[in-house]
């Protein structure tokens, strides 16, 4: 069964993209669903257009981009990704029926958040969130925003309430980040601890003070 992953029009192409290549390398079935939002966004910060006509080629070539949008730094097998339309609201995941171990949405925007709160379904995206919670299926929200008004507070706290895992997208500096990827990696190492998904996109805290520091730092 597969993972979904739901990209929406929150900056954080990045955090979405180092998710994608974690269940890929994982051995994960991912099915992906893009906002269009999220697509104008994936062109602002990537300068990559992605086309449903095209998807494979387009989703390897922003896989392929490290966090600091430098291409050629990943090397990413798609073949196992399956893309749905976000207008396309008969897709299998529209369906309870349809099996998926879960759904995660990295990033989550406010606009995003409210509508999964709401019950909107106004898109794919949307729709698929509210049938993985009906289902009792497993939903990860990472939102990224700041900062957070009341009522994205009262959308995040009934999301928790339906049983979602909320991962707001702020890295910590424990793990001995020394480049922006490992910022980033360690935003979606979160995110798929919250989905119980195994990875080694950060160094784990292990109850030593320093021990992420290089050597005579």
């Amino acid at each position: 069964m597969p993972w979904i992953v739901g990209v929406s029009g929150a900056s954080g192409t990045p955090y979405a993209a180092a998710v994608l290549r974690a269940l890929i390398a994982a051995g994960e079935s991912v099915d992906l669903v893009v906002s269009r939002a999220s697509r104008l966004t994936l062109l602002d910060e990537t300068g990559i257009s992605f086309r449903d006509a095209h998807w494979q080629q387009d989703l390897r070539a922003w896989l392929d981009r490290g966090a600091d949008g430098k291409p050629g730094t990943f090397e990413t097998d798609v073949s196992g990704v399956r893309h749905w339309s976000a207008g396309d609201l008969a897709a299998g995941p529209s369906s309870g029926s349809y099996p998926t171990k879960g759904m995660l949405i990295v990033p989550a925007s406010t606009a995003c958040v409210a509508g999964v709160a709401l019950g909107l379904s106004k898109d794919l995206l949307q729709r698929t969130a509210s049938v993985t919670l009906k289902e009792r299926r497993r939903l990860v929200v990472a939102v990224r925003e700041s900062p957070l008004d009341g009522r994205t507070l009262r959308h995040l706290v009934a999301l928790d309430d339906a049983g979602a895992a909320v991962v707001p997208a702020s890295p910590a500096f424990y793990a001995g980040a020394t480049h922006i990827q490992d910022l980033v990696d360690f935003v979606a190492g979160r995110v798929l601890d919250a989905a119980g998904v195994e990875h080694g996109l950060y160094r784990r805290w292990r109850g030593e003070l320093g021990a992420a520091r290089p050597p005579g730092t």
